[in-house]
């Protein structure tokens, strides 16, 4: 089993100091992976279900915070959970990610995509919210593509992207492609995990057969269900027996979120839960 953290700039925020400690201590302690989720954009009334999101909530940029960790640190991985590909056109983002990549010495690797829930949200970034499923299974191929892409140059025609010739240089660090895996909770989610992803991360308040179901449906349309990684989310007081139980389900990866904003307190819980698991 692999451990994630993710750092959440709602809660924690945006000062500098504080997101570069967080990242030392999370390093330091032996996590696998560091995950920031992203808003492009909130307004008034904004709610996920019964959810609601203040519009003041500084959703930092996701790709530039990562770009800043990997700065500040040598060996975690860089993820986001999720980054919502609709509203980013892809040839730019190919380029933003695999310069991410080759700055951070190649940890750019768990990249997590969602379509996002919001429709004033797709609004304001000019995206049709009743295609963002296809507008993202669609950007998913030309990621890929470009990255791939040598100097003779890749076309595209689709419904929502098209080019002719194009190189995108510098690539992902040692690898042809970056993994791109699919959060969301849909069974449209689960079944773009297995048919376009590397890895599968729901998210929301499922119920165990709900999620049991959905990873079935995930593996049941990926060409290749053996190698299709399974993230979930956890919480820092769980048991080894909670962990156990998520391994027998298939999952591969836990990601965690400290319950405290306090330096001192959110470390002693990263070490704590470190400790118990083995991992510095």
């Amino acid at each position: 089993m692999k451990f994630g953290i993710s750092y959440s700039t709602p809660f924690f925020g945006t000062d500098p100091e504080t997101i570069a400690g967080f990242a030392r201590d999370a390093e330091e302690c032996g996590f696998e992976s560091l995950y920031l989720p992203e808003h492009v954009a909130l307004y008034p009334g904004a709610k996920i279900g019964p959810m609601a999101l203040p519009p003041s909530l500084p959703y930092a940029d996701p790709l530039e915070c990562l770009s800043f960790v990997a700065a500040v640190t040598s060996r975690i991985l860089l993820g986001t959970g999720v980054l919502l590909l609709p509203y980013h056109h892809p040839v730019v983002l190919a380029k933003r990610l695999a310069t991410v990549d080759v700055l951070s010495g190649g940890r750019m690797r768990l990249l997590t995509v969602g379509v996002g829930a919001l429709p004033g949200e797709a609004q304001a970034a000019g995206v049709d919210f009743a295609t963002r499923g296809r507008r993202t299974d669609e950007a998913i191929d030309v990621l890929r593509l470009l990255w791939a892409g040598g100097e003779e140059g890749v076309s595209f025609a689709g419904e929502f992207f098209s080019f002719e010739g194009v190189c995108s240089f510098p690539k992902p660090l040692g690898v042809r492609e970056l993994p791109i895996h699919v959060g969301g909770s849909s069974a449209a989610a689960a079944r773009r995990a297995g048919r376009c992803g590397d890895g599968y991360f729901p998210g929301g308040a499922l119920t165990a057969d709900e999620r049991r179901r959905q990873f079935e449906l995930a593996r049941a349309t990926a060409s290749d269900p053996g190698n299709l990684q399974y993230t979930r989310w956890g919480t820092l007081d769980m048991s080894t027996a909670d962990v156990e139980e998520l391994a027998r389900q298939g999952v591969t990866r836990i990601v965690v979120t400290p319950a405290s904003a306090e330096p001192g307190r959110r470390r002693d819980e990263m070490a704590g839960f470190a400790g118990r698991f083995g991992l510095s």
